[in-house]
């Protein structure tokens, strides 16, 4: 955390990458159980938070078609937080990839308040405790439960395709494939079926990917992100309709 100005605060709300994802059961809710990886990775939003003022603006380069108005989840973390405050977003992590940019935005708007109550930030998104709390972790629960594991310093590639998937019509895909019992076992991510499904693009990808570098990519939870454990800059290259960013984990 920066302060650059008495009257305003600067945060980096860092991207999340989900490693490995089960889905161990569903609640009567309707909210799914997980048992996930994650890691915090080198790419990251900045909030600038001035307190006690009103107002939610975004700029930078994946600010397009950012909603600023009460739907945006900082703006619900402030409510849940009971806390007023005008925030601006520069936006440097794709929208609708799985990256988890709306979560850390709002992550780093609770642990600005000083909020602490991890059950009910997960109510407001599943990512979001662990976007609080960041580094490596095994996630459970709804996503409140967040067990610290070692860092692991690695590099990695993120390819993000020229389409967002929709997470809600991921997981009622998975529902659906459930009750057929149509979902493959032992994928590292259960939900990857479920997002082809959803989004037969997605595999298309996949298959451009594995042309160029010779390695299968993994989801990134629901989509549409791939990634790859490695540094394969010639994707950037051979794959110019895609975003390609080349991070670590932190």
């Amino acid at each position: 955390m920066n302060t650059t100005a008495s009257s305003s605060i600067l945060i980096e709300a860092p991207a999340k990458l989900t490693l490995s994802l089960r889905i161990t059961g569903v609640r009567d809710d309707g909210f799914h159980l997980i048992d996930a990886e994650m890691v915090t990775l080198d790419l990251v939003d900045r909030v600038r938070i001035t307190p006690n003022q009103n107002g939610l603006t975004v700029d930078g380069p994946f600010s397009a078609g950012v909603a600023v108005d009460a739907s945006n989840l900082v703006s619900r973390a402030l409510v849940l937080s009971g806390r007023r405050a005008r925030v601006h977003i520069e936006k440097n992590i794709p929208r609708g990839g799985g990256l988890g940019g709306g979560s850390a935005d709002a992550a780093a708007i609770l642990n600005w308040a000083g909020y602490v109550d991890l059950e009910a930030a997960s109510r407001l998104g599943a990512d979001i405790p662990f976007c609080m709390i960041g580094g490596r972790a095994r996630v459970r629960g709804i996503g409140e439960i967040v067990e610290a594991l070692a860092p692991v310093q690695r590099h990695i590639t993120l390819v993000i395709p020229p389409f967002e998937v929709s997470t809600p019509e991921v997981y009622r895909t998975w529902d659906d494939l459930a009750k057929t019992k149509a979902n493959p076992i032992g994928a590292t991510n259960d939900l990857q079926h479920a997002a082809l499904t959803v989004e037969p693009r997605l595999l298309e990808w996949q298959d451009k990917i594995t042309q160029v570098c010779g390695q299968v990519p993994v989801l990134a939870g629901s989509g549409a992100t791939w990634w790859l454990d490695g540094a394969f800059l010639e994707l950037a290259k051979d794959l110019p309709k895609a975003t390609v960013v080349i991070t670590q984990t932190r």
